[in-house]
Parts: C-alpha cells; sequence; structure tokens
C-alpha cells in the first residue's frame, strides 16, 4: 500500500518526542485511493496512536518502570512507546513489527530522536509494551496469547488502549488514563481517552 506523506512532527501528548508523520487531515487508507488492500498492510506506522502516545507519556512520566531494563516494544508502528522507553533510560530496547515498513519507520524516528532501537528482541524481555493492538478479533487473540506467554515468563507487560472493542480488560488493571488528541480523520473525534493497563 503506498505511504503517505510525512514530516517531522512534535507528539500532543508527549511534545518530547518528534516522529515523521502523515497529515493529521490525512487517513489511513488516503494513499490507496481510500481502498483497503489485504495483500500489504496499511500504513499504521505514519500515525501517532492513542495507545502509543498513552504508553510513552507514562514511560517518560514514569521512568522507573523501564530504567536499567530490556523492553520490547511489540507492533511498534511509529516507535513511539520504544523511543520513550529509550528515553527513560532502558538498558536496552528492541522494536518489533509484522510490517517491514513499521520497523523503518521507527527505525528513522528513534534516529530523530538521538536513541538506538534493536530490531532482534531479548528472548525474555523484563518489560514488553503493546500499544493498541486490539482493533480486529484475530489480532487481538494473538496479541492476547504473546501478552500472557511474556507475562508467564515474568516479563512486566504494559498496554496502552483507547477502548478498542476487543480488549480483554480483565486481564489487566488500569495504571493511567490520559485523554489523547487525535485527528479526526483517523479516529472520528478529537479526544479518545486512552488508559495504560498492566497484565495481572
Amino acid at each position: 500500500m503506498p505511504a503517505p506523506p510525512t514530516a517531522l512532527r512534535p507528539l500532543p501528548l508527549v511534545p518530547e518526542i518528534s516522529l515523521f508523520l502523515a497529515d493529521s487531515s490525512a487517513g489511513l487508507f488516503d494513499a490507496a485511493g481510500g481502498e483497503f488492500r489485504s495483500d500489504e498492510p496499511p500504513p499504521f506506522w505514519a500515525f501517532a496512536w492513542a495507545g502509543g502516545q498513552a504508553l510513552a507519556r507514562y514511560l517518560l512520566d514514569h521512568p522507573e518502570t523501564v530504567a536499567g531494563l530490556k523492553v520490547h516494544d511489540l507492533a511498534t508502528g511509529s516507535g513511539v512507546a520504544a523511543i520513550a522507553a529509550a528515553r527513560a533510560g532502558a538498558a536496552e530496547v528492541a522494536a518489533t513489527d509484522l510490517d517491514p515498513a513499521a520497523v523503518a519507520a521507527a527505525q528513522a524516528n528513534a534516529a530523530a530522536n538521538n536513541v538506538t532501537l534493536r530490531e532482534q528482541p531479548d528472548a525474555r524481555p523484563d518489560v514488553l509494551l503493546a500499544g493498541d493492538v486490539f482493533y480486529s478479533p484475530t489480532v487481538a487473540a494473538e496479541m492476547t496469547q504473546r501478552l500472557r506467554a511474556a507475562r508467564r515468563n515474568s516479563a512486566y507487560v504494559l498496554v496502552g488502549d483507547p477502548g478498542r472493542g476487543y480488549f480483554p480488560d480483565r486481564l489487566f488493571e488500569r495504571v493511567a488514563e490520559y485523554p489523547v488528541p487525535v485527528p479526526a480523520a483517523l479516529e472520528e473525534t478529537e479526544t479518545l481517552v486512552t488508559a495504560v493497563w498492566r497484565m495481572r
């Protein structure tokens, strides 16, 4: 799927971090003429989703959560949570995504913020991050399985979620909540109340 044009912009909730993002008037499928194509993932990485911004804000405000630890940002998208973890003093941060374009975007965003992200995660990270990953039944089921496996391996699991329909809240407890400014073209609203959740 063609990528929308991007420019380096500070984030509304996390102005300490700037990312290469699409214009706020752009929609997820605009670069593809408004069509979804299943053969290529949409350019999720070109947008700062509410869950990732909330995670980033939380980590910058609570650096002790990741300081000196090995962190893996799963389904990193733009890399915002991974960048925040690195800025908060994590010993190492890996940013992975099924979409190679997202990994490339996260690396470019990391460089723009003067931090380094690994592409290969530690087999047993201390902290696992996931922002906005419960947007479809299939993805939510797969993510829940991966997060629970990490939790069983003693990882501290943090998720940012703005109330997506497939979020398994029974498995989590809320640790913070933020009103996140979001592009109306993306979310059909200008603010999403977004929580950071810790897996039980």
